[in-house]
Protein backbone atom coordinates (compact mmCIF):
# COMPACT_ATOMS: atom_id res chain seq x y z
CA UNK A 1 0.00 0.00 0.00
CA UNK A 2 1.78 3.48 -1.03
CA UNK A 3 1.22 5.85 1.95
CA UNK A 4 2.02 9.69 0.51
CA UNK A 5 2.72 13.01 2.09
CA UNK A 6 0.59 16.03 1.10
CA UNK A 7 2.89 18.79 -1.01
CA UNK A 8 2.73 21.98 1.43
CA UNK A 9 1.40 23.60 -1.90
CA UNK A 10 -1.63 21.59 -3.35
CA UNK A 11 -2.09 24.08 -6.36
CA UNK A 12 1.38 24.25 -7.41
CA UNK A 13 1.98 21.16 -10.32
CA UNK A 14 5.27 18.66 -10.45
CA UNK A 15 5.53 17.34 -13.29
CA UNK A 16 7.81 14.51 -14.09
CA UNK A 17 9.87 13.40 -17.12
CA UNK A 18 10.44 9.63 -17.31
CA UNK A 19 12.95 8.25 -20.06
CA UNK A 20 16.55 7.77 -20.67
CA UNK A 21 17.39 10.90 -21.20
CA UNK A 22 20.79 11.00 -19.45
CA UNK A 23 22.28 7.83 -21.39
CA UNK A 24 24.74 8.01 -24.14
CA UNK A 25 22.28 5.97 -26.29
CA UNK A 26 19.07 6.94 -28.22
CA UNK A 27 17.44 9.14 -25.43
CA UNK A 28 14.79 6.55 -24.49
CA UNK A 29 12.45 5.08 -21.95
CA UNK A 30 13.16 6.17 -18.64
CA UNK A 31 13.52 9.84 -17.74
CA UNK A 32 11.20 11.18 -15.47
CA UNK A 33 11.30 15.60 -15.72
CA UNK A 34 9.21 16.80 -13.66
CA UNK A 35 7.79 20.44 -13.47
CA UNK A 36 5.71 22.30 -10.30
CA UNK A 37 3.58 25.13 -11.00
CA UNK A 38 0.53 25.38 -13.34
CA UNK A 39 1.71 22.49 -15.06
CA UNK A 40 1.94 18.52 -15.16
CA UNK A 41 4.26 15.63 -14.66
CA UNK A 42 6.08 14.24 -17.71
CA UNK A 43 7.34 11.25 -18.82
CA UNK A 44 9.80 11.65 -21.81
CA UNK A 45 10.68 7.95 -23.79
CA UNK A 46 11.93 6.99 -27.04
CA UNK A 47 13.60 9.58 -28.75
CA UNK A 48 12.64 13.01 -27.50
CA UNK A 49 16.25 13.63 -26.59
CA UNK A 50 19.48 12.72 -27.62
CA UNK A 51 23.07 13.89 -26.97
CA UNK A 52 23.80 17.64 -26.52
CA UNK A 53 21.05 18.92 -28.83
CA UNK A 54 18.34 17.41 -26.84
CA UNK A 55 19.45 18.67 -23.56
CA UNK A 56 19.82 22.16 -25.38
CA UNK A 57 16.28 21.62 -26.49
CA UNK A 58 14.50 20.73 -23.07
CA UNK A 59 17.25 23.67 -21.26
CA UNK A 60 15.45 26.05 -23.60
CA UNK A 61 11.75 24.79 -22.64
CA UNK A 62 12.07 24.75 -19.03
CA UNK A 63 14.01 28.50 -19.03
CA UNK A 64 11.19 29.51 -21.53
CA UNK A 65 8.57 28.38 -18.93
CA UNK A 66 9.75 29.89 -15.55
CA UNK A 67 6.52 29.46 -13.65
CA UNK A 68 6.99 25.31 -14.13
CA UNK A 69 8.85 24.12 -11.34
CA UNK A 70 10.95 21.08 -13.36
CA UNK A 71 11.59 17.88 -11.58
CA UNK A 72 13.72 15.14 -13.67
CA UNK A 73 13.33 11.49 -12.28
CA UNK A 74 15.16 9.11 -14.74
CA UNK A 75 16.05 5.44 -15.47
CA UNK A 76 18.50 4.16 -17.69
CA UNK A 77 17.96 0.57 -18.74
CA UNK A 78 20.12 0.28 -21.90
CA UNK A 79 23.32 1.63 -19.78
CA UNK A 80 22.36 -0.69 -17.00
CA UNK A 81 22.38 -3.41 -19.24
CA UNK A 82 25.82 -2.85 -20.51
CA UNK A 83 27.20 -2.58 -17.46
CA UNK A 84 26.21 -5.54 -16.02
CA UNK A 85 26.81 -7.72 -19.23
CA UNK A 86 30.42 -5.58 -18.71
CA UNK A 87 30.35 -7.27 -15.53
CA UNK A 88 29.33 -10.90 -16.67
CA UNK A 89 26.37 -10.47 -15.04
CA UNK A 90 23.43 -12.20 -16.95
CA UNK A 91 19.97 -9.62 -17.61
CA UNK A 92 16.98 -11.36 -17.21
CA UNK A 93 13.45 -9.51 -17.12
CA UNK A 94 10.01 -11.52 -16.17
CA UNK A 95 7.06 -9.73 -16.85
CA UNK A 96 9.36 -6.82 -18.03
CA UNK A 97 10.65 -6.26 -15.23
CA UNK A 98 14.49 -6.96 -14.35
CA UNK A 99 15.70 -9.22 -12.00
CA UNK A 100 17.76 -7.91 -9.44
CA UNK A 101 19.98 -9.76 -7.59
CA UNK A 102 22.59 -8.82 -4.76
CA UNK A 103 25.30 -8.63 -6.83
CA UNK A 104 23.56 -6.45 -9.45
CA UNK A 105 22.23 -3.86 -7.14
CA UNK A 106 25.53 -1.94 -6.62
CA UNK A 107 26.14 -2.01 -10.23
CA UNK A 108 22.42 -0.74 -11.25
CA UNK A 109 22.95 1.79 -8.32
CA UNK A 110 26.37 2.71 -9.80
CA UNK A 111 24.83 3.63 -13.27
CA UNK A 112 21.58 5.37 -12.01
CA UNK A 113 22.93 7.39 -8.88
CA UNK A 114 25.99 7.92 -10.38
CA UNK A 115 26.68 8.19 -14.54
CA UNK A 116 23.71 9.20 -15.47
CA UNK A 117 22.35 11.43 -12.34
CA UNK A 118 25.59 13.57 -12.93
CA UNK A 119 25.53 13.57 -16.57
CA UNK A 120 21.58 14.93 -16.65
CA UNK A 121 23.22 17.62 -14.18
CA UNK A 122 26.07 18.77 -15.72
CA UNK A 123 24.35 19.05 -19.32
CA UNK A 124 21.47 21.24 -17.89
CA UNK A 125 23.86 23.29 -15.95
CA UNK A 126 25.93 23.69 -18.93
CA UNK A 127 22.95 24.89 -20.43
CA UNK A 128 21.79 27.27 -17.67
CA UNK A 129 19.82 25.27 -15.55
CA UNK A 130 20.69 24.69 -12.26
CA UNK A 131 20.41 21.36 -10.72
CA UNK A 132 20.62 19.34 -7.84
CA UNK A 133 21.45 15.78 -8.06
CA UNK A 134 19.10 12.96 -5.86
CA UNK A 135 18.11 9.67 -5.26
CA UNK A 136 14.71 8.38 -3.90
CA UNK A 137 17.58 7.24 -1.05
CA UNK A 138 18.05 11.17 -0.27
CA UNK A 139 16.38 12.36 2.88
CA UNK A 140 14.11 9.37 2.56
CA UNK A 141 12.35 10.25 -0.42
CA UNK A 142 11.33 7.25 -1.38
CA UNK A 143 10.37 4.21 0.77
CA UNK A 144 10.32 0.78 -0.11
CA UNK A 145 9.70 -2.89 0.13
CA UNK A 146 10.55 -5.99 -2.17
CA UNK A 147 8.29 -5.82 -5.09
CA UNK A 148 6.53 -9.19 -4.86
CA UNK A 149 4.11 -9.90 -7.75
CA UNK A 150 2.50 -13.49 -7.30
CA UNK A 151 4.62 -15.40 -5.57
CA UNK A 152 7.69 -14.35 -7.53
CA UNK A 153 10.64 -12.18 -5.87
CA UNK A 154 12.24 -10.43 -8.09
CA UNK A 155 15.28 -9.50 -5.99
CA UNK A 156 16.00 -6.25 -4.92
CA UNK A 157 13.16 -4.35 -7.10
CA UNK A 158 11.35 -2.27 -5.16
CA UNK A 159 7.69 -0.72 -4.68
CA UNK A 160 7.20 2.54 -2.99
CA UNK A 161 5.32 2.35 0.02
CA UNK A 162 5.61 5.82 1.26
CA UNK A 163 6.61 9.62 -0.35
CA UNK A 164 8.05 11.99 1.32
CA UNK A 165 8.77 14.84 -1.25
CA UNK A 166 10.18 17.08 1.34
CA UNK A 167 13.45 17.27 -0.04
CA UNK A 168 12.08 18.37 -3.79
CA UNK A 169 10.03 21.04 -2.67
CA UNK A 170 12.56 22.58 -1.01
CA UNK A 171 14.79 22.34 -3.90
CA UNK A 172 12.20 23.85 -6.08
CA UNK A 173 11.87 26.56 -3.35
CA UNK A 174 15.57 27.32 -3.91
CA UNK A 175 14.98 27.83 -8.03
CA UNK A 176 16.45 24.58 -8.72
CA UNK A 177 15.93 21.24 -10.73
CA UNK A 178 15.85 17.89 -8.89
CA UNK A 179 17.29 15.29 -10.74
CA UNK A 180 15.86 12.06 -9.33
CA UNK A 181 17.32 8.31 -9.29
CA UNK A 182 14.77 6.04 -8.72
CA UNK A 183 17.42 4.13 -6.58
CA UNK A 184 15.95 3.79 -3.10
CA UNK A 185 15.80 2.00 -0.35
CA UNK A 186 13.73 0.01 2.69
CA UNK A 187 13.38 1.29 6.11
CA UNK A 188 17.02 -1.15 6.67
CA UNK A 189 18.92 1.12 4.17
CA UNK A 190 19.46 -1.75 1.53
CA UNK A 191 19.57 -0.46 -2.16
CA UNK A 192 16.60 -1.56 -4.08
CA UNK A 193 15.95 -0.45 -8.25
CA UNK A 194 12.28 0.93 -8.82
CA UNK A 195 10.71 1.48 -11.71
CA UNK A 196 11.04 4.93 -13.28
CA UNK A 197 7.52 5.47 -14.39
CA UNK A 198 5.85 4.30 -11.07
CA UNK A 199 8.38 6.44 -9.09
CA UNK A 200 6.92 9.83 -11.40
CA UNK A 201 3.60 9.07 -10.50
CA UNK A 202 4.19 8.70 -6.88
CA UNK A 203 5.51 11.63 -6.92
CA UNK A 204 3.46 13.57 -9.03
CA UNK A 205 0.49 12.47 -6.49
CA UNK A 206 2.43 13.44 -2.89
CA UNK A 207 3.19 16.70 -4.60
CA UNK A 208 -0.72 17.19 -5.83
CA UNK A 209 0.12 17.55 -9.69
CA UNK A 210 -2.74 18.97 -12.05
CA UNK A 211 -0.99 17.06 -14.36
CA UNK A 212 1.81 14.01 -15.39
CA UNK A 213 3.20 13.91 -18.73
CA UNK A 214 4.75 10.58 -20.49
CA UNK A 215 6.88 11.85 -23.11
CA UNK A 216 7.73 8.67 -25.46
CA UNK A 217 8.81 7.95 -29.25
CA UNK A 218 4.94 7.70 -30.51
CA UNK A 219 2.58 10.54 -31.10
CA UNK A 220 0.29 8.88 -27.89
CA UNK A 221 -2.00 5.74 -27.74
CA UNK A 222 -2.64 4.10 -31.11
CA UNK A 223 -5.53 2.49 -31.88
CA UNK A 224 -6.20 1.30 -35.09
CA UNK A 225 -3.04 3.59 -36.00
CA UNK A 226 -4.77 6.55 -35.12
CA UNK A 227 -4.02 8.38 -31.97
CA UNK A 228 -6.59 8.74 -29.21
CA UNK A 229 -7.09 12.43 -28.32
CA UNK A 230 -8.42 11.69 -24.99
CA UNK A 231 -9.30 8.06 -23.10
CA UNK A 232 -11.22 7.61 -20.00
CA UNK A 233 -9.64 4.80 -17.67
CA UNK A 234 -12.36 2.83 -18.12
CA UNK A 235 -11.78 2.74 -21.58
CA UNK A 236 -7.85 2.03 -21.69
CA UNK A 237 -8.30 -0.97 -20.01
CA UNK A 238 -10.92 -2.02 -22.31
CA UNK A 239 -8.16 -1.92 -24.78
CA UNK A 240 -5.63 -3.27 -22.58
CA UNK A 241 -7.73 -6.22 -21.88
CA UNK A 242 -8.59 -7.03 -25.74
CA UNK A 243 -4.76 -7.03 -26.75
CA UNK A 244 -5.59 -3.47 -28.65
CA UNK A 245 -2.91 -1.90 -25.97
CA UNK A 246 0.29 -3.60 -24.97
CA UNK A 247 4.38 -3.55 -24.53
CA UNK A 248 5.24 -0.34 -23.30
CA UNK A 249 2.35 1.26 -23.67
CA UNK A 250 1.03 -0.95 -21.13
CA UNK A 251 3.76 0.23 -18.42
CA UNK A 252 3.13 3.54 -19.08
CA UNK A 253 -0.79 3.37 -18.64
CA UNK A 254 -0.64 1.31 -15.51
CA UNK A 255 1.66 4.54 -13.92
CA UNK A 256 -1.13 6.47 -15.34
CA UNK A 257 -3.98 5.38 -13.59
CA UNK A 258 -1.63 4.76 -10.38
CA UNK A 259 -1.53 8.57 -10.61
CA UNK A 260 -4.84 9.10 -11.37
CA UNK A 261 -6.52 6.68 -8.75
CA UNK A 262 -4.18 9.37 -6.23
CA UNK A 263 -5.97 11.99 -7.36
CA UNK A 264 -3.53 13.57 -10.20
CA UNK A 265 -6.73 14.86 -12.25
CA UNK A 266 -4.64 14.61 -15.53
CA UNK A 267 -2.35 12.24 -17.25
CA UNK A 268 -0.81 12.73 -20.68
CA UNK A 269 0.92 10.43 -23.05
CA UNK A 270 2.55 12.86 -25.53
CA UNK A 271 5.58 12.88 -28.29
CA UNK A 272 8.53 15.47 -27.87
CA UNK A 273 8.01 18.21 -30.29
CA UNK A 274 10.79 20.80 -29.53
CA UNK A 275 11.01 23.22 -26.88
CA UNK A 276 7.21 24.33 -27.04
CA UNK A 277 5.98 21.06 -26.48
CA UNK A 278 5.99 21.69 -22.22
CA UNK A 279 4.09 25.02 -22.61
CA UNK A 280 1.62 23.34 -24.57
CA UNK A 281 0.93 21.12 -22.76
CA UNK A 282 0.46 22.66 -19.55
CA UNK A 283 -1.52 25.76 -21.36
CA UNK A 284 -3.74 23.24 -22.55
CA UNK A 285 -2.88 24.20 -26.21
CA UNK A 286 -1.28 20.39 -27.20
CA UNK A 287 -3.70 19.22 -30.11
CA UNK A 288 -1.58 15.96 -30.53
CA UNK A 289 -0.83 13.10 -28.22
CA UNK A 290 -3.45 11.47 -25.21
CA UNK A 291 -4.77 12.70 -22.24
CA UNK A 292 -5.99 10.22 -20.18
CA UNK A 293 -8.41 10.72 -17.35
CA UNK A 294 -11.17 9.48 -14.82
Amino acid sequence: MLHLQVARHPHHTVAVVSGEIGTDQMMGNAVRLGARAAGGVEDVGGQAFEGEEGFKDLARAIKSNPDLEVIIVHGGGPEITQALKDANRETVFIDGIRITQAEDIRIVENVLSGTINARIATRLSANGVPCRRMSGKTEHLFMVEPFIRGNRDYGYVGRIKRVDAGVVLSTLKDRQVPIVSPISADRNGNSYNVNADSAAAALAASARCTDLLFLTDVPGVLVEEQTQLSLTVQKAKTLIADGTIKAGMLAKLESAFEALEKNVPRVHIVQWQGADTLRDIIAKQCTTGTTIYT
